[in-house]
């Protein structure tokens, strides 16, 4: 755990109002309904505003509109998730081990390793791989070779990437994710699948995070492209020649096939799956569980798929689907005739 904060240090390294006792002294974060008074919790949500009331937070972050109502120290946001996400990175900054190559490891000729590198035991490297100033390496991870990783990016855990991968600055990896494994490319030949080499490369950006045991395909021929920024929950399968524009987020379990082209600043909800060779704008947003089969040329908000009801209500929402066709086709029937 890092030292205490007063109040009023966590105001001032944020630009923000202070209402209440400046000298609160703050170690951690909690919950808004379970927070003590070394705590700071925040508050966003109209819908978790009746916890205020009861909180034991040290302080809060919130808005100007809500901290009329805060009984303790308060912390005056626009956008309260943003600062707490700002200030819990510095009450509980992330560890870093300590620089050295575990001796289970195997690095493999001619690499260059920057200042500060930790490899953990057990990893791997190839030949040639370039690793960056402060670069964490973790335990059982395998990089393949000609291998890039940028400056202070962190592999957790039995992470792999695979030959000539390159992975930008800042990149926080988690375990089980793989980087570069080839492509799903076969042509049919008279009933037999012929493999197709996947001679691209995956290139993630900036500033990048994947979740753990989440995929990215290398490229076919071109490199598959992941932009600065993106975020990537855990479990996603993103297809070769995928290229996804700065600063979109994706959570669990989104499949994307091969050859999208996908903007900045899009979000995907949980299990949404993209058809491939399909391109989509900036600034979409996609709900969860959506299957997108065309693509998508205005920004917006989109949704598909059929919300959970009763299983009564949904059998019989299913048996009139399957007259929908001969439903239609009455009512151009019925036009016409009412046209007559």
């Amino acid at each position: 755990m890092s030292r205490a904060y007063t109040a009023a240090e966590l105001a001032e390294s944020e630009g923000l109002e202070l209402r209440g006792d400046g000298d609160t002294p703050i170690r951690r974060v909690a919950p808004l309904d379970r927070a003590e008074a070394d705590a700071i919790a925040f508050l966003a949500l109209a819908s978790h505003r009746h916890h205020l009331a009861t909180t034991r937070a040290g302080a809060v972050i919130l808005t100007a509109e809500m901290a009329e109502a805060c009984p303790t120290t308060a912390l005056v946001s626009p956008n309260p998730h943003a600062t707490y996400a700002r200030i819990a990175q510095l009450l509980h900054p992330r560890a870093h081990p300590p620089a050295g190559i575990h001796p289970s490891a195997v690095v493999g000729e001619g690499c260059r390793l920057g200042a500060g590198v930790s490899i953990g035991a057990n990893a791997v490297l190839g030949d040639d791989c370039v690793l960056g100033a402060d670069v964490v390496i973790g335990a059982g991870s395998v990089l393949g070779n000609r291998v890039t990783v940028g400056d202070d990016s962190r592999l957790v855990a039995s992470v792999t990437l695979c030959d000539d991968t390159v992975v930008g600055r800042r990149a926080l990896l988690q375990p089980g994710a793989v980087i570069g494994g080839d492509g799903f490319g076969f042509a049919s030949d008279d009933g037999h699948w012929l493999r197709i080499p996947q001679i691209g490369r995956v290139v993630l950006g900036d500033d990048v995070e994947v979740g753990a045991n989440t995929t990215i395909d290398r490229g076919a021929i071109d490199d598959t492209v992941i932009g600065n920024g993106v975020k990537l929950d855990n479990l996603i399968m993103i297809g070769h020649n995928v290229c996804i524009g700065e600063n979109t987020a994706m959570a669990a379990c989104v499949g994307i096939a091969g050859s999208v082209t996908i903007g900045a600043r899009c979000t995907f909800g949980g299990g949404a799956i993209i058809n491939g060779h399909i391109e989509i704008v900036d600034d979409v947003h996609v709900t969860g569980n959506s299957m997108i089969v065309a693509g998508i040329d205005k920004p917006g908000l989109y949704s598909s798929g059929m919300p959970l009801m009763g299983n009564r209500e949904w059998r019989k929402n299913m048996a009139r689907l399957k007259k929908l066709d001969e439903l239609a086709r009455r009512v151009t029937e019925l036009e016409r005739d009412a046209e007559k």
